[in-house]
């Protein structure tokens, strides 16, 4: 029948710009290509192959993306029948999951920090089991990591430049569901690592019901899932809002609780914690950076004609994760939980960029993500060094005197935490400072000044650890400071640098995330 149809014209093949979405392309097929390492190649092959294939298909990526953006066309373009925009917003976004994903797969691929690496094989090996004592050796690192990384990394690139809502639905999916299985392995703390996945997994699956009934009220308002047919049935339709609103309400709720947007964050703390520390940092930066680029183009693409009715309800979730994160930070005593509500503080600031719907509002955004996922990739690489005979000593009494124990790393997690209090000659205040430029630009002072309020509470449990380090006696029976190898080195390395340089030199990537608008 199918046939028939093409031969009478009723059916044409979509045009596909394969040079714009090759990234995706190779993303998608090392993650294949790993899994088929994982099925054929021997035990003892299996770390190097997938740590090379890995390496080399971001790598490639990365090129390819390099190439592409050198011609891009100023205004994008769309592809795979207008389902994928590939426009200056998604390809800055791309070089910033690329340039994570890199530090992602280098904390993943170390094997000297824990011996055997961080990872089980199966997320229902049980604590005890002979897995879960051993002291593997190099054929012991479990690979099944790798292609779900890749598998995940291309869901992100994705989501975040789908133009309609149904290819973001899909690609939510492909990002989430590695993720839920990455938070089960765990090789210590097993039960709390098990107990995240769950978690994560039940909450996630809730949010995504949310997004798909969005989905399906918007899709019975404008007769259609795309984001550009949406938004001219918002601009120029008689019918009822009461579609549009309910549908947008739901879809942005799914949206929200991937981003670790207060109140959408129970998640949040408990999954931070209990994951491995290597993938707690692929969520806490890559998943972010995805998020909030389906978040921007959606409510830009979307639902910009309709911002009056919809911005004060924003306006509020914002002013809400941004209480949630500083205060309930104070109280933490753990370094993983710490951040994790860091990060619901910072998704609070991100959406206040978010809301200024201006080009500047986007651009800086946009810096924003880029400069608080390196930033918090290089914290948990830190948090991964600090270790008693249990596992990581997360626990904020076992940080007291580090830096008696250990000046460099006491140092480098120091200037990590003041670039994410927004510190000046840090990438942590120059975005603060391009997002709530945007936002008093575009007549929201209200919500800057809460912002800096909250902004200099979280500040104080970020400084609370600083001064636990240095002024703090260490105790005798106290963690050590375990040696990182080259892949931790560098993946910490390499977040440390471009903290700095983006607080010192921000001009490129500014000039990079303002090159462009959405294409619909």
């Amino acid at each position: 029948m199918l046939g028939i149809l093409a031969q009478q014209g009723q059916i044409t093949a979509p045009q596909i710009a394969y040079d714009a979405i090759l990234p995706v392309l190779i993303v998608l097929g090392a993650a294949c290509v790993s899994v088929l390492f994982e099925a054929f190649l021997p035990r003892h092959m299996r770390w190097p192959s997938q740590v090379l294939l890995s390496l080399t298909g971001l790598a490639a990526a990365g090129v390819a993306l390099a190439v592409y953006v050198s011609g891009s066309p100023v205004k994008g373009l769309t592809t795979l029948s207008g389902a994928v925009s590939v426009d200056k917003p998604a390809l800055f976004l791309w070089g910033t999951l690329l340039a994570l994903a890199l530090s992602v797969i280098l904390l993943i691929a170390d094997r000297s920090v824990e011996p055997g690496g961080a990872f089980v094989a199966q997320a229902a090996i049980r604590p005890g089991t002979v897995q879960d004592r051993a002291q593997v050796g190099s054929t012991g690192m479990q690979t099944e990591v790798f292609p779900l990384a890749l598998f995940a990394l291309g869901g992100m690139m994705t989501f975040c430049a789908a133009n309609d809502l149904l290819t973001m639905f899909i690609a939510l999916e492909v990002l989430s569901l590695p993720l839920y299985l990455m938070c089960g392995l765990a090789r210590r703390r097993r039960l709390l690592s098990q107990e995240a996945a769950v978690k994560y997994f039940l909450l996630g699956a809730f949010s995504s019901a949310f997004f798909l009934y969005g989905l399906a009220l918007l899709y019975g308002y404008a007769g259609s899932v795309k984001l550009a047919d949406i938004a001219n049935a918002a601009a120029g339709s008689d019918r009822s809002d009461m579609l549009l609103f309910a549908g947008m309400g739901l879809l942005v709720v799914g949206l929200l609780f991937k981003g670790s947007v207060g109140p959408f964050h129970t998640w949040t703390p408990d999954v931070y914690q209990g994951a491995p520390t290597p993938v707690t940092g692929f969520m806490a930066a890559c998943t972010k950076v995805a998020a909030f680029g389906g978040i921007l183009r959606v409510l830009t693409v979307g639902f910009e004609s309709t911002s009056w009715e919809w911005r004060g309800v924003l306006w509020a979730v914002a002013i809400i994760s941004m209480a949630i994160g500083a205060v309930l930070g104070l109280t933490q005593t753990d370094v993983k939980r710490m951040i994790a509500y860091s990060s619901i503080a910072h998704a609070g600031f991100l959406l206040v960029g978010t809301l200024a719907m201006t080009d500047q509002g986007l651009s800086g955004t946009l810096f924003y993500l880029l400069a608080y996922g390196f930033t918090t990739l290089a914290a948990f690489g830190v948090v991964s060094l600090v270790r008693d005979a249990k596992g990581e000593a997360t626990h904020l009494s076992a940080w007291a005197g580090l830096a008696k124990r250990s000046p460099v790393l006491a140092g480098v997690f120091t200037f990590l935490l003041l670039a994410l209090a927004g510190i000046p000659l840090t990438s942590g205040f120059v975005g603060k400072f391009v997002v709530f430029s945007a936002a008093l630009r575009d007549g929201m002072a209200p919500l800057v000044v809460i912002a800096l309020v909250f902004s200099a509470v979280a500040a104080f449990f970020y400084l609370r650890v600083v001064v636990l380090m240095y002024f703090s006696k260490p105790a005798p029976d106290g963690p050590t400071v375990t040696v990182p190898g080259a892949f931790t080195t560098a993946a910490i390395t390499l977040g440390v640098i471009i903290t700095l340089l983006l607080g010192v030199a921000p001009a490129f990537a500014l000039d990079w995330a303002g090159a462009g608008a959405f294409a619909f």
